[in-house]
């Protein structure tokens, strides 16, 4: 049986590795030396989210054998990373964000279901129009967040200095996503009525239970 209350904890001890990890990526990108443990940093991460992404798309052997072979990729190129550990942290950065986008903005083409509006589907019996409406605004707005955050990522890289981009990829993406979800929070206050707001909470156990259903799992009681 679960217990309710250890969602404050969990939330607190989530919340506390984002920071470690940020302010460690911050100081290891700007590392004037070729550290395994830097790289290492950078690339385990996305490596271990991507895997267990692949897990739940497809399951049995292909994300062990995709693993295989990315991890001989990465013992073949190793010393070419270590003496470019910026350049490694910058497409981890570009990467997971444009990964990001275009996982809302393709649900935008024609013909499909916007992702917010998904998410709403599943948190709620019916769909209203001024729901459907505001949720598919809501999926613009994170394309576009997105967006505008690889292109200010590019543009720093290419022409701020080193610490002035890690400062902005690693210390203040979080916190710009917080506050993103903070307005848009405070917008749906306005723009819809009580039945219809999707909180964060919700938000995020509509998300698991997306995921659990494209898995073919039941998503546990929580």
């Amino acid at each position: 049986m679960n217990d309710g209350r250890r969602h404050p904890f969990v939330v607190l001890l989530g919340g506390g590795l984002v920071v470690a990890y940020a302010v460690l990526a911050h100081y290891t990108s700007l590392l004037p030396n070729n550290a395994h443990w830097a790289v290492l940093l950078a690339v385990a991460p996305p490596a271990v989210i991507g895997f267990g992404m692949l897990r739940s798309a497809v399951g049995g052997l292909i994300p062990w054998f995709y693993a295989a072979a990315a991890a001989m990729v990465a013992a073949a190129v190793w010393p070419t990373l270590q003496e470019n550990v910026a350049a490694v942290y910058f497409a981890q950065h570009v990467g997971i964000n444009s990964a990001l986008g275009l996982f809302f903005g393709q649900s935008l083409l024609r013909g499909r279901e916007p992702l917010c509006t998904h998410f709403a589907s599943l948190a709620h019996e019916r769909v209203s129009p001024r729901l459907a409406r505001y949720t598919r605004q809501v999926t613009v707005a994170w394309t576009s967040f997105f967006a505008v955050v690889v292109a200010t990522s590019v543009a720093l890289f290419c022409f701020a200095p080193m610490a002035v981009w890690s400062a902005f990829a690693n210390l203040l993406t979080w916190p710009l996503v917080g506050a993103m979800f903070v307005v848009e929070g405070l917008f749906r206050r306005f723009r819809l009525p009580p039945d219809e707001r999707l909180g964060i909470l919700a938000s995020v156990a509509a998300y698991r239970k997306s995921m659990a259903m494209r898995s073919g799992k039941t998503p546990s009681a929580s």
